[in-house]
């Protein structure tokens, strides 16, 4: 992170908290006239925007207006663990027939007739 982002998270910003994935949050200490406080997110690692988990989302796009509790909110049964967008990456989905899984797609069946124009 350059100097000029850290010089104004310190003066300009407040420290707001901090995600399992070590993303830190902030929020301007003054907002500017007739609108509410900029909100920032402070990436761990790769800036990329997907690395926000919903229980913060909400807080930094204004659709909340407290942060998460500590430990984040009560989960479901159905629920899963959040995760980063992972396409481009050795770890994204490829399903079965793919060029970088084989490229061996099954057969067709049949049932399939091409449109030709008369």
């Amino acid at each position: 992170m350059d100097i000029f982002t850290r010089l104004h998270l310190h003066f300009k910003a407040r420290s707001i908290g901090t995600d399992e994935f070590g993303n830190r949050y902030y929020e301007e200490r003054k907002a500017r006239p007739g609108k509410p406080p900029r909100r920032y997110v402070r990436y761990n690692g790769m800036v990329e925007a997907s690395k926000v988990p919903a229980d913060w989302h909400g807080w930094l796009h204004h659709t909340e207006d407290s942060p998460p509790p500590e430990g984040g909110y009560r989960r479901h049964d159905w629920q899963q663990d959040h995760l980063p967008n992972t396409t481009g990456t050795k770890f994204a989905h490829r399903p079965a027939g793919h060029v970088l899984k084989g490229g061996k797609r099954a057969p067709a069946t049949g049932d399939y007739e091409p449109w030709s124009p008369v």
